[in-house]
């Protein structure tokens, strides 16, 4: 072959590694700039929301310092999280597989052997001799496939999406995370806030039993009144154990979630406390960027460009392809003599490899690859609206708790007086048992219901800033 040969083909075959199978990846389009980042004009104007970006930490917003050192421990700690570090780590080996497709492989090898022909073998009928001897020998082996048609290239394109919808899958499982230590941590301090009703309500039973009871021995009382006011402290008592069972089966999940052993977190949170206060103001960024921030959807964007890559790989199978081997070595019959240059042995040369027939291989796993880049299509519109609904759910159940608070709020202060007022009028003789208890029960029913509603408002906020993709940093990107 001359220089002009070679020169052609080389010239050929760079021209040749400009073609790429298949479609190229072109990011879709998700709409979300026309969500509207705002409750409906059903409910009263509550805290104000902003259109400032979404914190990545949101928790820093209900400025306490032990929901914010659990949620650094929960990053450190958690074992879910790990293993999707782990994955990650995965995706890059993937990627270092692909990637090495389109780089040349060398090798080399060395043996020795004794052989020996056959006496009555065709060489041996030819005059070869059929003594023993040894073969020495010593190669280099190289080879190159050339990329003629994407097929490595589009192989490495999907394995980098691929490792990139691993990472967006670690930021996502970083926000679910987030927001269940959130969820389980106000559970808790509501689950406290509960109890220490019921104790307060236990010692307000305890003290309408005593002035029962002491009514009945100057005769003013009947045994009903002393026996219903008893009923009332024992029904008081009865849902204590239950609420310390759900405190201490919320620290349990708490220590979980940051990795730990059961009763973990007894002696720290134990301790009874208030709910955070709740912001002043709620961030919740432009519709626009909502897109980039939820983990999710870039992991379905990044899942969808890896099955846009599959299809060129499949695309490629069908075209030929080139690839240049070569072999350079030394053998002898003597090892002595592998030292002398007339000992070399070398090869080099294109092979090319087409395919003819495959039985309708290559055509299936064309459509094969076409159906799931439909299918991650769908996939991305789905996590787009699911998104755009989960949002949206979210203002919808911040504005209604809060216009809920306020009402449960003013009914709590007005039994508070109700009662004060019925057993005043109780000691007094001017009303009857009765109306304690109606007032008592009335008291405990609206406390019950004003716990229930801060913690689902403060619930409600967490899982708003969950469906906003609050829980980590978009900015902060990942070194590959």
């Amino acid at each position: 072959m001359d220089t002009l040969t070679l020169a052609g083909a080389a010239l050929c075959t760079l021209l040749l590694s400009g073609c790429v199978a298949g479609p190229d990846f072109v990011k879709p389009e998700s709409g979300l700039g026309e969500a509207v980042l705002a409750p409906r004009p059903d409910y009263a104007a509550g805290v104000p929301a902003t259109d400032a970006a979404v914190p990545a930490q949101w928790w820093v917003l209900f400025n306490d310092p032990v929901l914010t050192d659990l949620q650094v421990r929960a990053q450190a700690g958690n074992l879910d999280l790990k293993m999707a570090m782990e994955r990650i780590e995965q995706g890059r080996a993937q990627l270092g597989i692909a990637s090495a497709q389109l780089l040349p492989t060398v090798a080399a090898g060395a043996g020795v052997a004794r052989e020996a022909l056959s006496e009555h073998g065709k060489f041996a009928a030819l005059g070869a001799p059929s003594s023993p001897s040894d073969f020495w020998q010593v190669a280099f082996d190289a080879g190159w496939e050339i990329d003629l048609w994407g097929r490595a290239r589009r192989a490495r394109e999907g394995a980098a999406a691929a490792l990139e919808a691993t990472v967006a899958e670690r930021e996502a499982a970083r926000v679910a995370l987030a927001a269940e230590v959130g969820r389980t941590y106000l559970q808790l301090r509501g689950t406290q806030a509960q109890l220490a009703n019921a104790r307060e309500n236990q010692a307000v039973a305890e003290r309408i039993l005593g002035l029962t009871e002491s009514r009945r021995r100057n005769g003013v009382a009947t045994g009903f009144e002393a026996a219903t006011a008893r009923a009332q402290l024992a029904t008081t008592r009865g849902g204590i154990p239950k609420l310390v069972e759900r405190r201490n089966g919320l620290l349990n999940a708490l220590a979980l979630l940051l990795g730990d052993k059961p009763r973990a977190l007894d002696t720290t949170l134990g301790e009874a406390r208030s709910l955070p206060p709740l912001p002043a103001g709620v961030p919740l960024g432009l519709p626009s960027a909502l897109a980039r921030r939820r983990p999710d959807i870039l992991r379905a964007e990044a899942q969808l460009h890896a099955a846009t890559a599959a299809i060129g790989v499949a695309k490629a199978d069908f075209y030929p392809r080139l690839a240049l081997k070569g072999r350079f070595g030394l053998e002898a019959f003597d090892g002595g003599d592998l030292a002398s240059w007339d000992s070399r042995f070398f090869s080099v040369g294109p092979t090319v490899y087409l395919p003819i027939f495959e039985g309708g291989r290559l055509t299936q796993r064309l459509a094969l690859s076409e159906s799931g880049q439909k299918t991650a299509a769908l996939a991305y519109r789905k996590t787009v609206l699911q998104a755009w609904h989960e949002v949206d759910n979210a203002l919808d159940a911040w504005a209604a708790g809060q216009a809920q608070h306020a009402a449960l709020a003013e009914a709590d202060a007005q039994n508070r007086q109700a009662l004060h007022v019925a057993e005043r009028g109780y000691r007094d003789g001017a009303a009857d048992y009765l109306a304690v208890l109606t007032a008592q029960r009335n008291l405990l029913a609206g406390q019950s219901a004003l716990n229930d509603s801060t913690t689902g408002l403060t619930l409600a906020l967490v899982n708003l800033y969950k469906s906003l993709g609050g829980g980590w940093d978009p900015q902060a990107g990942d070194a590959r």
